[in-house]
């Protein structure tokens, strides 16, 4: 797996938790423990993922941005 694919499946992941936390803000449903269950090993697994995205990709973009610059 190359690091554009990486860096595909990781912005996907933390777009679709943003339309998650859209409907928590606006409709009070959290769609993940909706679908796999409040304290299920999915849910954490789903959650645990969602956070190593968005450090992977901060991380990625911190870097391109300094890439940039220089």
């Amino acid at each position: 797996m190359n690091f554009y694919t990486v860096r595909s499946i990781a912005l996907m992941v933390v777009i679709l938790s943003a339309i998650n936390w859209a409907f928590v803000g606006i409709f009070d449903i959290n769609l993940v423990s909706f679908l796999f269950g409040e304290k299920s090993i999915v849910t954490r697994f789903i959650y645990t993922m969602v956070g190593l995205a968005g450090v992977y990709l901060a991380i990625f973009y911190l870097f391109l941005t300094e890439e940039l610059l220089s």
